[in-house]
């Protein structure tokens, strides 16, 4: 089947003026704009960059959803309080519950809103920090920001909303507390003032953005991040210019398992751990629950004197992961037709390695992980032939940090006041995921909170008038 192309919107088409203009075109700025056309609005989606798409194109696990209709066909009682509960555990508590309510009670109708448009998430895993699988994933059980883009795009083509490509926003226009357009360079360098009634910033997080982590973070300097190069937290720059409060931007996650050894960093998804994988140190030995969060297991992994570990899977596990095909492909992946050839390969004693192998095949067939008390992604023991392994360390992943903004996303002020007009919602808003986000989460936001910013700004134009 042909590759789809999506061909963005001809700059000579780009007006003075919309009602509705939304900055950045991952899941969040998408889904806000589908949200705002079906409403009657007529948005504009503005990208930075040459790729659409954002760092949801980087997105590997799934989208978490309580009490869907999926979850049911697979035989999954779920519930929107256990959702929230891990996820304010996963969080260390310091979500912001407002936000987590209105995130956990909507997922489900994100996945429905998603399936009406042909967008269907019917296969079902887990990630790190939850106890039951509420990650949707397309049947095919593919990587889901690549599939998830694709398909926006196409809806967004469908539904003729113009995206313009390699357009910065340079600058937000307030009259008083009221948005009221934007400076934008085009690619020519020109610069051009839009006006507009409301702005939605879908612009994602800093995570590229070595000045922003070093003041926020510093010892995280040096680190290699999981983020495509525009993550760098443009919508936090243009929304402080005109008042907008900050909230956690300390709180930056690092994802325990990328693999960095070629020069770029690769992101190996939650999905092969909640698979069935296990982590080993040099000597062959597991040290860590798996999935326990990722705060937790990158802590555990900085804690060994090589800061780095091995993934170890078989060809079974390998099977539910077809992300694997992509890091095989691109010379990630070890191979060994046994254990001891796997050990060989990777210079770690081969009889350590095959015994720690044997007792977690025990603790999987046992249900007992009695080592680390693992009791998740425990249905598939590493006994099928065909055993790899990748070799990861922590880098930069996610910042939890961003924009205060409110459930019903309008951007707030330092002392809590809404800026009219302006709305946020994804990577850039702070204050959702606490200290750590639980792996699927974030696609679930992109949707979730893409839909609220569509019809909120829909509310306040309706407003206006």
């Amino acid at each position: 089947m042909a590759k789809y192309i999506f061909k963005p919107t001809d700059l000579k088409e780009m007006k003075d003026s919309y009602d509705l203009v939304i900055i950045g075109s991952g899941g969040t700025g998408m889904v806000a704009a589908l949200q705002a056309k079906e409403l009657g609005l007529s948005p504009v989606i503005l990208e930075k960059m040459d790729k659409m798409g954002g760092n949801t194109n980087r997105a590997s696990s799934g989208m978490n959803a309580a009490e869907t209709d999926f979850q049911l066909q697979h035989h999954i009682v779920d519930s929107f309080e256990d959702f929230y509960q891990e996820t304010l555990k996963g969080g260390g508590g310091l979500n912001n519950k407002e936000m987590l309510n209105y995130f956990t009670s909507h997922g489900a109708l994100a996945i429905d809103w998603l399936a009406d448009r042909g967008i269907e998430l019917n296969d079902i895993t887990i990630t790190g920090g939850m106890k039951i699988k509420r990650t949707h994933r397309p049947a095919s059980k593919a990587a889901i920001g690549g599939y998830l883009v694709t398909e926006l795009l196409k809806q967004v083509e469908k539904e003729e909303i113009p995206l313009f490509a390699k357009v910065k926003v340079d600058k937000l226009i307030a009259d008083g507390d009221m948005v009221t357009g934007l400076d934008v360079q085009l690619p020519n360098n020109e610069t051009k003032e839009i006006s507009a009634k409301a702005v939605i910033l879908a612009t994602g997080g800093f995570g590229a953005n070595k000045e922003l982590l070093k003041k926020y973070r510093p010892d995280l300097d040096g680190y290699d991040t999981t983020n495509q190069a525009g993550a760098t937290g443009d919508g936090i720059k243009l929304a402080t210019e005109i008042g907008a409060g900050l909230v956690d931007m300390d709180q930056v996650q690092v994802h325990p398992t990328v693999q960095q050894d070629t020069g770029h960093a690769y992101l190996i998804g939650e999905a092969t751990r909640g698979e069935g994988a296990i982590l080993v140190n040099a000597k062959g030995e597991r040290f860590v629950n798996e999935l326990d969060t990722r705060k937790n297991v990158t802590n555990a992994i900085n804690e060994l004197p090589e800061k780095s570990a091995y993934l170890i899977y078989d060809s079974g596990i390998r099977e539910n992961v077809p992300a694997i095909n992509f890091y095989d492909h691109i010379g990630l992946v070890e191979h060994g037709d046994s254990l001891a050839d796997l050990a060989a390969n990777i210079d770690v004693d081969p009889e350590t390695l095959q015994a720690t192998v044997a007792s977690w095949n025990e603790a999987v067939t046992s249900g007992q992980d009695s080592a680390f008390g693992r009791d998740s992604g425990m249905d598939q023991t590493i006994d099928h032939g065909g055993y790899e392994a990748i070799h990861i360390a922590p880098a930069v992943h996610y910042t939890m940090g961003g924009l205060k903004i409110d459930a019903k996303t309008h951007v707030l002020t330092e002392s809590d006041q809404p800026i009219a007009g302006l709305f946020a919602g994804g990577e850039v808003a702070g204050g959702l995921h606490g200290n750590n986000r639980i792996g699927g989460n974030s696609i679930a936001e992109t949707v979730v909170f893409g839909r609220q910013t569509g019809q909120q700004a829909y509310k306040y134009l309706a407003n206006l008038k």
